[in-house]
C-alpha cells in the first residue's frame, strides 16, 4: 500500500504538469499514440527480463517513439493517419510477442491494466526517477513550452528552436506513459495523463494556477481510487483492479467538474439575459 502511494504520488505530480501542456497544445491523440508505441518495448522487456525487464524495454521503445513521432509531425501533411498506422501497428506487435508466451492472458493482464498494488521496491524508485527526470525537463523549458502552446507562429518568430521543444514534450510525455505502465497499465495510462489537466482547464482559466490544480486533483483521484481498489480487494474479498479504479475516479472527478462548470456558465448568461 505505502509503495502503491509512493508511485501514484510521483505520477500525480509529473501528470498534472505535463498533462496541462498536452491540453494546452492539443497533444492528446499525439499522447495516445505515444501509449501504443510504447507497448511493443514493454512486451520485450518483460519476454527477455520478466518484470526486472519492463522499464528498460519501455524505455528504449519511448524514447525512439517520441523521436519518430516528433519527425512525423513535422514532416507529414497527414500526420494523424501516419501516427495512427505506425502506433497501431507497434501496438499489435507488442501483442504478438506476448502471445509467444505460455501464461499469455495472465501477462497481457498484467501488462495492459498494471498491478498497482503490487509494485516491487525497484519498480518504486524507477518510477520515481522516470518521473522526476520528466519533471525536470519541463521545468527547464516551462516558459517556453507555454509561450509555444499560445503561440507558435510568435515563438517560431522569436528565434527559437520549434524542433527541439517539440522534441523535449514528447520525450517527456513518453516518460510519464513509461513510469504509468507499471502501476495502471498501458491502455489506462492515457487517463492519468490527460483527466487532470482537462478538469484544471475547467476550473480555472489563470494559466499558472493550471498545473497545481491539475497535479492536486490527480493526487486526490489517486488516493481515492487506491482506498477504494485496497478495501474491495484486500478487506472485501472483491476483485476490483486498483488502477483501473484509480482511473475511473479520475473521470467521475472529471464528470462532476464539467458539470460544474456548466451550471456555472449557465447561471452566468442568466444574469446578463437578465
Amino acid at each position: 500500500m505505502t509503495r502503491a502511494l509512493v508511485v501514484l504520488a510521483a505520477l500525480s505530480l509529473v501528470a498534472g504538469v505535463v498533462g496541462v501542456l498536452v491540453n494546452l497544445r492539443g497533444l492528446e491523440f499525439i499522447s495516445d499514440g505515444l501509449t501504443h508505441a510504447v507497448f511493443p518495448g514493454i512486451a520485450i522487456g518483460f519476454v527477455w527480463g520478466g518484470r526486472d525487464g519492463l522499464f528498460g524495454g519501455a524505455m528504449v521503445a519511448a524514447l525512439f517513439a517520441a523521436v519518430v513521432l516528433t519527425v512525423i509531425v513535422r514532416r507529414s501533411v497527414t500526420s494523424d493517419a501516419a501516427i495512427a498506422i505506425v502506433f497501431t501497428a507497434m501496438f499489435s506487435a507488442g501483442v504478438i510477442l506476448v502471445s509467444r508466451q505460455t501464461d499469455y492472458v495472465g501477462q497481457l493482464e498484467q501488462l495492459l491494466f498494471g498491478r498497482l498494488l503490487t509494485v516491487s521496491p525497484t519498480e518504486v524508485v524507477q518510477t520515481v526517477v522516470i518521473c522526476a527526470v520528466a519533471l525536470l525537463m519541463i521545468g527547464l523549458t516551462l516558459k517556453e513550452e507555454v509561450f509555444r502552446a499560445f503561440d507558435r507562429v510568435g515563438f517560431a518568430a522569436a528565434g527559437y528552436r520549434t524542433l527541439a521543444l517539440d522534441l523535449v514534450l514528447n520525450v517527456a510525455i513518453a516518460l510519464v506513459v513509461v513510469a504509468a505502465s507499471s502501476a495502471v497499465g498501458n491502455l489506462l495510462v492515457l487517463a492519468v495523463l490527460i483527466v487532470p489537466g482537462a478538469v484544471a482547464r475547467l476550473i480555472t482559466t489563470r494559466l499558472w494556477l493550471l498545473f497545481p490544480i491539475a497535479a492536486g486533483f490527480a493526487a486526490l483521484g489517486a488516493w481515492l481510487g487506491l482506498a477504494l481498489g485496497f478495501q474491495a480487494s484486500v478487506r472485501d474479498g472483491i476483485d476490483l483492479p486498483s488502477g483501473a479504479t484509480v482511473v475511473l475516479v479520475l473521470v467521475a472527478g472529471y464528470a462532476v467538474a464539467l458539470l460544474l462548470r456548466l451550471a456555472v456558465d449557465g447561471l452566468r448568461r442568466s444574469r446578463v439575459a437578465r
